[in-house]
């Protein structure tokens, strides 16, 4: 007997990413399953008085985005925050900063984002003395789009006691001036997490980027309800464009918590995979707090059981680890958070933990270094289906690009970080130089070598919507002459999105493909995306987000 469905979507062009049966008419959900995919006079069977009708007007329909590398506390207080992502010039910078300062009285320190390397124009170099001159009587820092630097004026220094310098972890640095004080810039979480604690929120937010632990002192049951509205308000923004998971790559128990008690009270929105981040300081013993992540957050929902890591920073601020100088840097080839020994040793125990990892490697160096862990861990425990990432690979030496496919590494990516598309050339295509723009972002040139491939934007580094990304993907251009063209067929960018996301959390056999049985995780599109341009494409939006059966977004 067919089951009346709950849910029915009809007139449609639906993109199953199913490779035995790609195409259909219509879908049928009952709770939070599928129960039949096919035309709208097969479908059309479960149709009972209760069933609500959802006509696609001959628009596509998906199954759900997955978005495959996302930090979702960072990018909920984004929402509220001052982009300076369309400011350039000291006039304008001004203008903005102090309007949104005004605004806010209270803050102790005035923070804004997205703001590009080139913000005072290419080749100059921010310092503090420039954001005196932007907001001269209170502390103000604002962080590049990346997230791995921020420069501060002096009442930002003095207040974070960086002013004259201190010692930080391995891969930071406090850039000094000639006068012997700090010039402003700050050079990833080890050199400027200190100014976050001067925030609204006390940072709590970037503590599974930073530090990977939990709050020192226990938030009030005030500042729990803001940091969960905050995710709330991250979650409706992921649904609204038609996300219904998410793998975050920073990771503590507290935003795991967070996330359940919003899972108990009203239902998760979207589908959340949370690591645990492992630190160059932790000891190797650590990742047991891993494995008991795992057991205790391991539902349809919320799940744990990922370890992440950072091997460098990023190429902008030449944090980025690389086998040979910066182009436009002689000497200077970025340092990484690990040795080769010591990732080696982690790699091995989290894979022997059965644990998945995940590593920030945009570096040639540092993505060598990553694989050598991983083939390494493989020497020690035997292959398995480990499906272990490697996160951006913004530059990679050649000799590394079939190492991917061999050792079974999933190639985490993103579209949007390309230069010249989101965020501007410069510094990036100076750093890099011509020879190694031939394979920077080699999105097609891995995708060639059979390697899976997952998809994502960042978030806040990049725009969260997953249409944007897959425009960058299908309009790319080659960086420099010479260079392969790296462009994504429409189905290899919507796979990124969608059946590959699924197959880089081990959750293929559930979610991201539209068939009877798997998940009832959906977006309907407010046009055919065959039919669009690509250059186009971002006039589509997720008309209907459904996330587990429930309509999360629109309807």
């Amino acid at each position: 007997m067919t089951a009346t469905a709950d849910i029915l979507i009809e007139n449609a062009r639906v993109l199953t990413m199913d490779e035995g049966a790609p195409r259909a008419e219509a879908i049928a959900v009952k709770g939070n399953r599928i129960v039949a995919v096919g035309t709208r006079a097969e479908v059309g069977a479960t149709k009972g008085a209760g069933t609500r009708v959802i006509d696609a007007g001959r628009a596509t329909v998906l199954p759900g985005f997955i978005e495959g590398h996302i930090h979702i506390f960072p990018g909920g207080t984004s929402l509220d925050g001052l982009s300076l992502e369309s400011v350039s010039g000291l006039d304008a910078l001004k203008s903005a900063v102090r309007a949104f300062a005004a605004k806010r009285p209270d803050h102790k320190i005035v923070f804004a984002r997205q703001a590009n390397y080139t913000i005072l124009g290419v080749g100059v170099q921010v310092t503090r003395h420039h954001l005196d001159e932007v907001l001269p009587d209170r502390p103000f820092a604002m962080v590049a789009p990346d997230g791995h630097t921020v420069w501060a004026n002096t009442r930002a220094l003095e207040l974070g006691g960086l002013l004259h310098g201190k010692e930080t972890i391995p891969g930071s640095e406090i850039v000094m001036a000639a006068d012997g004080k700090a010039s402003g810039e700050l050079r990833e979480p080890g050199a400027y997490g200190v100014l976050n604690a001067f925030t609204p929120t006390g940072g709590r937010e970037v503590l599974g980027l930073r530090t990977g632990d939990d709050p020192e002192t226990p938030p009030t049951a005030a500042e729990r309800e803001g940091d969960r509205q905050i995710l709330r308000n991250a979650l409706d923004y992921c649904a609204s464009l038609g996300i219904t998971s998410f793998q975050n790559m920073d990771g503590n128990r507290y935003q795991l918590a967070l996330l359940e008690e919003i899972d108990e009270a009203s239902g998760l929105k979207v589908r959340a995979q949370i690591p645990f981040h492992m630190m160059n300081h932790m000891a190797l013993d650590r990742l047991e707090e891993a494995v008991a992540m795992r057991a205790r957050w391991a539902g349809g929902r919320l799940k744990s059981g990922m370890v992440k890591v950072f091997m460098d920073g990023v190429i902008d601020s030449s944090t980025a680890f690389m086998l040979s100088d910066y182009a436009d840097r002689p000497g200077v080839i970025g340092d990484p958070w690990f040795s080769a020994e010591h990732f080696a040793e982690i790699a091995t125990r989290a894979d022997r933990l059965g644990l998945q990892i995940a590593v920030h490697a945009i570096g040639d160096a540092a993505v060598r270094r990553t694989l050598d862990g991983y083939e390494a861990a493989q020497r020690a425990n035997g292959r398995r289906d480990s499906r272990h990432r490697i996160e951006h690979i913004e530059s990679i030496d050649p000799a590394d690009i079939p190492r991917f496919a061999g050792l079974g590494v999933i190639a985490s990516m993103q579209p949007t970080h390309a230069p010249g598309f989101v965020f501007p050339p410069e510094p990036t295509v100076s750093r890099l130089g011509a020879r190694r723009l031939k394979t920077a972002y080699a999105w097609q040139t891995i995708r060639k070598t059979g390697a899976h491939m997952s998809f994502s934007s960042d978030w806040p580094v990049a725009p969260l919507d997953p249409i944007l990304s897959l425009k960058a993907a299908l309009v790319r251009r080659p960086l420099t002459e010479g260079a392969p063209d790296e462009r994504q067929s429409l189905e290899d960018a919507l796979a990124g999105y969608t059946r590959d996301g699924a197959h880089a959390e081990f959750a293929e056999g559930s979610k991201g493909r539209l068939k009877s049985g798997m998940l009832a995780d959906i977006v309907v599109l407010s046009g055919d995306i065959e039919a669009t341009p690509a250059e186009a494409l971002t006039d589509l939006k997720a008309a209907i987000t459904i996330c587990d059966g429930r309509i999360t977004h629109g309807g």
